[in-house]
């Protein structure tokens, strides 16, 4: 089968070196793609968020899937847009996306079905957003703007200034725009983090290999909050006793609450969760894989990708089997200087073989934000790499991916050397 996968960042070059595995693709498109992805795909500069334009590709190229991978275009209402046109896809339709496209939809849906999260309210109103914030004089205290902000629409204020200075930010400063205009304020829970994808047809959820994410810009979880600064899968606080609890009181009862509203979710749901001293508790709905949790995960299936999209799309996941390798994987993240604020682009990368990759073949390379310039591979984009390693062991698998990461180069390339440390049980 031909497949066109949408978007162009580190997320995608993983589903596309998970597709080209199997035997039963045949052509890979990719619309915009990146300079990585450029070796595995033949890409089109679409835009991701291009709808028309991305439909009107399709017409031309005919895929027999399209799998729509970011948030944004999820959100906005590709996949209807293209079945409407008769194309079988991959992701979710824009009334089971909202799930990560509004939080105030989210928390509702969880408050209703009684599916365990933070305590909360909502407000469009500065003054008694802050009024609330100073009633329950409870701190951390956490802001979230209702739509998508790219990963960082969510502020943990440590003190009174703080919030007061987040609600206004968003509700007065417009600094998230749209998204920002309703906010969400709920309580800051405690406890270790765990990130766990999910396959699901609308009926039938399939959970993935648990990951542990690391979203603050530097060493110790220090600086501000990033779209991920590199992961590592299985998550070992993860244990058997906690899947099931999930499985019993959030993976089905979502999918179940979703069917319910009209809503049914067919696609990747991406569960982010807390393990507080109460029993785990949903942090957030994502309506895709996630990025950079997308490149630990995907190298660890072994079942055929394109077995699992076409169960989904046929609502048959029931009767298929994912089975996974007993494997670590570890993923560091190299990232522009400067960022998550501002960086330069355009600096040429050295240390890759023709494809991108290093060639003695120790890790795999994914390219998030590159570019090609005749031969030479170029940055253009804040998160630039995604160096991946698998191995029997989760310290084997991080020392393979850091070795890999001081074969290659560019200036001012920015990266965390702690990443694992906190799931080896060893202070970060």
């Amino acid at each position: 089968m031909d497949i066109l996968v949408v978007g162009g960042g580190g997320r995608e070059h993983a589903v596309i070196k998970a597709l080209s595995r199997s035997e039963k693709v045949g052509k890979i498109y990719c619309a915009p793609g990146n300079g990585g992805i450029s070796k595995l795909a033949e890409c089109f500069p679409v835009k991701a968020t291009d709808i028309d334009g991305m439909v009107a590709l399709a017409e031309k190229i005919k895929p027999d899937y399209v799998f729509v991978t970011p948030d944004d275009p999820l959100v906005m209402g590709m996949v209807d847009k293209l079945n409407e046109k008769g194309f079988r896809t991959f992701g979710p339709r824009a009334n089971a996306a909202i799930l990560e496209g509004s939080k105030v939809f989210s928390k509702g849906l969880m408050k209703k079905y009684g599916i365990p999260t933070a305590a909360y309210e909502t407000f469009t109103d500065a003054d008694k957003a802050i009024a609330y914030i100073k009633e329950q004089g409870k701190y951390p205290a956490v802001i979230k703007c209702d739509g998508l902000a790219l990963g960082k629409g969510v502020i943990i204020a440590q003190n009174e200034q703080e919030a007061v200075d987040a609600v206004n930010s968003m509700l007065i400063g417009g600094k998230f725009g749209k998204s920002g205009s309703e906010i969400v304020i709920e309580e800051f829970m405690t406890g270790p983090e765990v990130t766990v994808l999910a396959f699901t047809d609308g009926k039938t959820v399939k959970p993935m290999v648990s990951s542990m994410d690391h979203k603050r810009a530097y060493d110790g979880d220090k600086g501000l909050n990033t779209g991920g600064m590199g992961t590592i899968a299985p998550n070992p606080l993860y244990t058997k006793e906690k899947a099931d609890e999930c499985m019993e009181k959030i993976f089905l009862p979502t999918i179940k609450a979703m069917q319910s509203e009209g809503r049914p979710f067919k696609g990747c749901l991406y569960f982010g969760l807390m393990l507080t001293p109460d029993g785990a508790r949903v942090v957030e709905y994502n309506c895709r894989f996630g990025d950079p949790e997308a490149q630990v995960v995907l190298p660890l299936l072994k079942t055929d990708l394109a077995d699992i999209i076409e169960a989904i799309y046929e609502e048959r996941l029931d009767a298929l089997d994912i089975e996974w390798y007993d494997e670590s994987c570890a993923c560091v993240v190299m990232a522009s200087g400067g960022y998550p604020e501002k960086y330069p682009t355009g600096l040429p990368i050295s240390g890759f073989d023709a494809n991108g990759q290093l060639a003695d073949g120790s890790a795999y390379v994914y390219h998030a934000g590159t570019k090609l310039d005749g031969d030479t591979f170029l940055t253009a984009g804040g998160r630039v790499l995604g160096v991946t390693a698998a191995a029997p062991s989760l310290q084997e698998a991080l020392d393979k991916a850091y070795a890999a990461v001081g074969r290659i180069s560019f200036e001012n390339a920015h990266f965390r050397r702690d990443i694992g440390q906190r799931a080896l049980g060893k202070s970060e």
